[in-house]
């Protein structure tokens, strides 16, 4: 299990013995999350809007040795996803590690985004990462404890031009990631955040494949001046998940390439 109240064993990094549940793990980082995980030792489930097409990736994290399961989780249906984490849980035993990937924004100018337009980024990204964590920490609480880490963006600690609801939203989960941190520390739960910048992934492609935009966004990563690959973030998140990071809870790690040091 990954819950380390003491210093850790000599493989720190090492997740044998513990279940993840990824949320929106079908494709982008939730994928590559998945994979790191799997290759760390880690059961894994899957949390996807659609099971049976996540077959391939199931059969790639079974060949890790470790079991991997797809179960139909869509975050903005809760009463579901709770049933279908208590489903699974009886089946393969409790959660160790829950990453709440799932999220996405709008791009509109302030002045034109609806109610409509902020609720649904808000329920998309931080509704459902709290009571998706609250719903897993009640389990690791009787179950000596675990590691959560929410997939956050360098957009909640920066303003970005038409990312007003996908600013807010997610520097409300960089927030709440210090709050039940603070809150869950004695039941041995951590709770820790990574920020990444602009990753490669299926989900950026269109607004990358933009010259100007893409020319513009490796100008403010500030350091590197390079766009992410997945790879990038899904060992951050292995790690935080990990003993290694046993002394490690209520802290978002900007994985942007120095944009936020400028």
């Amino acid at each position: 299990m990954t819950v380390a109240s003491s210093a850790p064993a000599r493989t720190p990094f090492a997740l044998t013995g513990s279940r993840a549940l990824v949320t929106a793990a079908s494709r982008g980082l939730g994928r590559e999350i998945a994979l790191e995980l799997a290759g760390q030792g880690a059961d894994v489930v899957l949390g996807v809007r659609d099971p049976g097409g996540s077959a391939e990736l199931v059969d790639e994290l079974s060949a890790f040795g470790v079991t991997a399961r797809a179960v139909r989780l869509d975050v903005l249906d809760l009463a579901a996803c709770r049933t279908a984490i208590d489903e699974v849980t009886a089946e393969l035993g409790p959660i160790h590690i829950l990453v709440n990937n799932a999220g996405g924004g709008i791009n509109a100018p302030a002045l034109e985004v609806t109610e409509d337009d902020f609720d649904h980024v808000w329920q998309l990204n931080t509704r459902s990462t709290f009571f998706l964590s609250q719903h897993v920490a009640k389990s690791m609480r009787t179950n000596g404890g675990g590691s959560i880490v929410n997939i956050a963006s360098q957009a909640g600690l920066v303003a970005l031009p038409l990312e007003s609801s996908y600013c807010t939203a997610k520097a409300a989960v960089v927030h709440l990631t210090r709050c039940l941190a603070v809150e869950w520390g004695g039941y041995g739960i951590r709770v820790n955040a990574v920020a990444p910048t602009f990753i490669a992934t299926d989900g950026t492609s269109e607004a990358l494949a933009d010259d100007d935009f893409r020319a513009d966004t490796i100008e403010r990563i500030a350091a590197l001046h390079r766009i992410g690959v997945p790879a990038e973030v899904s060992g951050a998140v292995a790690f935080l998940a990990s003993p290694a990071a046993s002394l490690i809870t209520g802290q978002t790690l900007a994985i942007d390439g120095g944009w936020t040091a400028r």
